[in-house]
């Protein structure tokens, strides 16, 4: 053997070991199904396959249209970033969308709503045999959005947070026209800096009261989930955005947890100090987003219902889903034009949503009333 043979074999057995030693710690980012930890509070695992597809292909996977296809659920609020986030940039065209269903075993998620039960274009039933395609031991839980080359059929990336960045810095020549600057040069700093309390505090906040394994972690993170809500009510006050003038990556973010919080996480994951309808400020900016073309035409109420209750067994073993709340007043007049601000800043608003990705009419605001 080698010297390098060698240093590759240690270098595996360090990896091994490491993935015992995480497994041991936390049973609940490889045992399907599992959420919570007695005793302990809830630590998301962050271990994603960080591969980028970029425009010079550094990583092995250059931009190119018709050749990747984002597998995104509905229900999942990481996941329904990317579905906005692709819309609002019009990447349509050149990234084709699959849409598991709302709920999943312990395996993976899978393609229920599709005919045959098959994503019709990788011709799979499982996201789960994309990820075996990409890594055969592949260790870790089977995570949407994940973005998928047609042509190996294997994972790329799963990597949300790094995905909708380059959704706007590397896919640039797919844009639409009047496509919005969503991640713009001089706003960054301030971007990142509100995403990582955001992200935190708030999008993994509701997660950490949740999935929290004891009463002292549910305590912690219930306040400091309420902390950065009264922070973002401030700064919502008298700003019509949370980063500039217009809409930025910064919203998109928020968004998708503000989305689900008074029809699951205030009674599911015990969020309920208070609900978003009692928050004005960010109850107005909620609906001023959900009302903008690329952000509510996205949202699929019944299914985020379905997904979390029927889901998540251990904080829910009966799977029963509740009727309620009314959620019509998502459509209700927010005012928040008073504030300016420019929603696409030099950009225009996308256009329809296309055939085939419209969320179904009995599952939107206007339909669900409890």
């Amino acid at each position: 053997m080698t010297e390098h043979d060698t240093e590759q074999a240690e270098q595996a057995e360090q990896a091994e070991q490491a993935e015992q030693a995480e497994q041991a710690e936390h049973p609940e980012h490889t045992e399907g199904g599992r959420y919570t930890t007695k005793g302990k509070e809830f630590t998301r695992d962050t271990r994603y396959i960080t591969t980028r597809i970029t425009e010079d292909g550094r990583d092995g996977y250059p931009v190119e249209a018709d050749r990747y296809r984002l597998v995104a659920a509905r229900a999942c609020p990481w996941a329904n970033r990317t579905i906005i986030v692709r819309r609002l940039l019009g990447l349509e065209d050149a990234i084709s969308l699959g849409l598991p269903g709302p709920t999943h075993d312990e395996r993976s998620w899978t393609f229920d709503l599709d005919d045959g039960g098959k994503d019709p274009v990788l011709g799979i039933e499982r996201l789960q045999e994309a990820y075996f395609r990409r890594d055969p031991n592949y260790p870790r839980g089977i995570t949407v959005p994940a973005i998928v080359d047609v042509p190996t059929g294997a994972v790329v990336t799963n990597d949300f947070a790094q995905m909708t960045l380059d959704l706007s810095g590397e896919w640039t020549a797919f844009h639409r026209d009047g496509a919005p600057d969503l991640y713009p040069e001089h706003l960054r700093e301030e971007i990142d800096e509100v995403n990582k309390r955001v992200f935190a505090d708030v999008n993994n906040g509701v997660y950490r009261c949740g999935f929290a394994g004891s009463q002292r972690a549910y305590d912690r993170a219930y306040d400091r989930l309420f902390s950065a809500l009264d922070w973002l009510e401030e700064r919502l006050t008298e700003r019509r955005y949370l980063v500039g003038d217009t809409i930025t990556e910064a919203d998109v973010r928020l968004f998708t947890t503000l989305a689900r919080f008074d029809a699951v996480y205030h009674g599911h994951f015990k969020c309920n100090r208070n609900k978003l309808v009692e928050m004005p400020a960010l109850w107005g900016y909620a609906r001023d987003l959900f009302q903008t073309p690329g952000f509510g035409d996205t949202i699929d109420f019944q299914q985020i219902k379905e997904h979390y209750y029927v889901v998540h067994t251990d904080i829910n073993p009966t799977q029963i889903v509740p009727k309620g709340p009314d959620l019509s007043g998502w459509l209700t007049a927010h005012g928040r034009e008073a504030l300016g601000g420019r929603p696409f800043g030099d950009g225009t608003e996308p256009g329809p949503v296309r055939e085939g990705e419209r969320v179904e009419p009995a599952h939107t605001a206007a339909q669900m009333r409890g």
